[in-house]
């Protein structure tokens, strides 16, 4: 929270008092949320596809996973007896947790009134919170894989969130804030700059937006395989629209990470000012990079195969290795050149 507040002062100059009482600007603050919403289930569509593609299959259309959202809001959901309250409010909670972290992320402008709020280590606050009740959800049904999921995934939780935190303050040491608006302006001040702490960090981020959104190496989120499975684990006893719920909020968490590293890495093409053509242009921006995002995510599930459980501390130990050695070379490089 006090990272929050001082990282907001920042954005005093940025965010004047006329943004914050402009009701455009708070009309492209609710359509980027809105934007989140809507495209998250098109970009695993699309990530299906292009592992169709590679894998030489034809495979559902890209639309196909707005198919199966409708199908499950439309069926009963069915809770069983053994379960408690936490059980039933769970995906609310997952949903609306993820909804809120999407929310602060800029996506297409940075002058916007969520800008004061868009704190990297709230938007970590937010994700922990649904992975609690996520987690909880589990263990409340009382079945074995259930657990299973459960502690499998506190256990890659507990060692990808430090991996995370310390890749994104090599960010916040290099822009002197941890607000993710200003980040991104002064990051598009400053150019294209090569800075060898900003590779480790994306490097870094990039094999723990792997392990927290369940996707090859650490998890598998096509299949049922009892002893293999984490992420779903802790859905099986989930049906109708709770269900639906946690797929999407599995959708919106994926999208957060492919934008995040996007605007943070590769910050071309964000709006900073609010015009309609600025708007559009940015929109056209994160589209292209989140296609493009996907199909390397697609080519390295096709590659490479899932490893054992017990291998996943190994390779979040190597994603903190790589983030430590960017704080490093950030100290060593760049505060004393």
């Amino acid at each position: 929270m006090i990272a929050a507040i001082a990282s907001s002062d920042i954005l005093l100059d940025s965010v004047s008092g006329s943004d914050l009482l402009n009701p455009f600007a708070w009309l492209m603050a609710i359509l980027q949320a809105f934007l989140f919403v809507l495209l998250s289930p098109l970009l695993s569509g699309w990530i299906h596809k292009c592992k169709a593609f590679l894998q030489n299959r034809r495979g559902a259309p890209v639309l196909q996973p707005y198919r199966d959202l409708r199908k499950l809001f439309g069926k009963e959901a069915i809770v069983a007896e053994t379960t408690s309250i936490i059980f039933r409010i769970a995906p609310y909670i997952v949903f609306s947790s993820t909804l809120l972290a999407v929310a602060v992320i800029p996506l297409v402008a940075t002058m916007l009134p969520t800008a004061a709020i868009a704190d990297i280590i709230v938007l970590i606050g937010f994700l922990a919170l649904g992975r609690f009740f996520l987690v909880l959800a589990g263990l409340d049904a009382g079945t074995a894989f259930g657990g299973m999921g459960s502690s499998r995934e506190t256990m890659i939780s507990s060692m990808a969130e430090p991996a995370a935190l310390m890749a994104i303050f090599i960010l916040a040491m290099t822009v002197h804030t941890t607000n993710l608006a200003a980040a991104i302006e002064l990051s598009l001040q400053n150019g294209f700059v090569i800075r060898p702490s900003f590779l480790f960090a994306l490097i870094a981020l990039l094999m723990v937006a792997v392990a927290e959104t369940g996707r090859i190496p650490i998890d598998n989120p096509s299949t049922h395989l009892e002893l293999t499975m984490i992420h779903e684990a802790m859905l099986l006893e989930y049906s109708g629209r709770h269900l639906a719920l946690m797929e999407w909020s599995a959708s919106l968490k994926l999208m957060l990470y492919g934008v995040l590293i996007s605007n943070i890495f590769f910050p071309w093409g964000i709006a900073t000012e609010l015009t309609v053509p600025a708007i559009l242009m940015a929109l056209l921006a994160i589209i292209l990079k989140l296609f493009v995002l996907a199909m390397i995510l697609a080519l390295s599930e096709t590659v490479l195969a899932k490893m054992r459980v017990f291998r996943a501390p190994q390779y979040l130990n190597l994603a903190f290795f790589l983030a430590l050695l960017g704080m490093i070379s950030h100290l060593v490089l760049e505060v004393h050149v």
